[in-house]
């Protein structure tokens, strides 16, 4: 009975790491392929906005993903979404300040503030589309997140969805893979 129950917890644990390798490779695949194409809107996911209130690496690294995609005409505005973080600030108000501080204007910035997650922005945003009429979008958060986060805007029934994410890397993306891995299959 041991043995067997050894060699069954053995089936499973490498079948369940080799689903992991698989879903990884197509995750950062997807993640960091971009396809060229033009939109109507990117949609930047939130990330953390520092104590001080100057932006995290990450979330500067987004933001500046989203206005190369508006200086090369790929999209005709941005829509920036994020929650009520912890350190006191609102992501939306603090990406949009970022962004007209790029020169950006005001005018090609619509802020989603309830977008403390990624079902959140999902909801948020397709509920803007009778005021904003856009037909496409593009995805700009890290390339970890924006294949779940296409997939979310797919199961609503919004299929002219790519993504973009920026070229930035860091060690806690381990951890955000290792995350991902079950946020794909239950949000």
């Amino acid at each position: 009975m041991g043995k067997r129950f050894f060699r069954l917890f053995k089936i499973i644990s490498g079948l369940l790491f080799l689903w992991f390798t698989v879903h990884s490779i197509y995750l950062i695949a997807d993640g960091v392929s971009d396809e060229g194409k033009r939109a109507d809107l990117a949609v930047i996911l939130g990330n953390k906005v520092n104590e001080d209130g100057t932006l995290s690496m990450r979330l500067e690294k987004r933001l500046e993903s989203g206005i190369q995609l508006y200086k090369n005409c790929r999209v005709r505005r941005i829509l920036v979404s994020g929650g009520l973080g912890k350190e006191g600030f609102y992501e939306g108000d603090k990406m949009k300040e970022f962004l007209v501080s790029e020169g950006i204007p005001d005018s090609g910035i619509i802020v989603d503030n309830k977008g403390d997650n990624t079902r959140k922005t999902v909801e948020n945003t397709l509920e803007l589309r009778p005021e904003l009429q856009f037909n496409s979008i593009i995805v700009v958060s890290q390339y970890f997140h924006v294949t779940r986060t296409k997939k979310l805007f797919r199961e609503k029934g919004f299929q002219e969805v790519s993504s973009v994410s920026p070229d930035y890397f860091e060690w806690r993306d381990l951890y955000a893979l290792l995350r991902e891995f079950p946020a794909y299959y239950t949000q």
